[in-house]
């Protein structure tokens, strides 16, 4: 029996319109945030690290999604609160 953490769900992710922020989406089953970051500056700007965040509901996402800043809105309801949305980076990494 092996005692390794199983392998995070997929969960679809749509583009946002923020400096910070990549992507976002939600698995309603598990109540599973999924936040892809942006890394890199300038035109090579894009995509980075895939964190998942437990505890957040449906209703806590269309807020989320609906924001008018999603940097800002992640900044002050998601990220001081650790022990409410306990979080993981599930970034895929690639073989060397």
């Amino acid at each position: 029996m092996s005692s390794t953490t199983p392998a995070p769900r997929r969960i679809q992710l749509i583009d946002v319109d923020s400096s910070q922020i990549h992507s976002i989406g939600h698995d309603p089953d598990t109540n599973t945030l999924a936040i892809c970051f942006k890394r890199g500056s300038g035109v090579a700007r894009g995509p980075g690290s895939i964190y998942h965040y437990e505890n957040f509901s449906a209703a806590e996402f269309e807020a989320f999604k609906n924001a008018d800043s999603i940097g800002k809105h992640f900044g002050g309801y998601i990220k001081p609160f650790p022990l409410k949305y306990p979080y993981r980076n599930v970034t895929e990494q690639k073989a060397a």
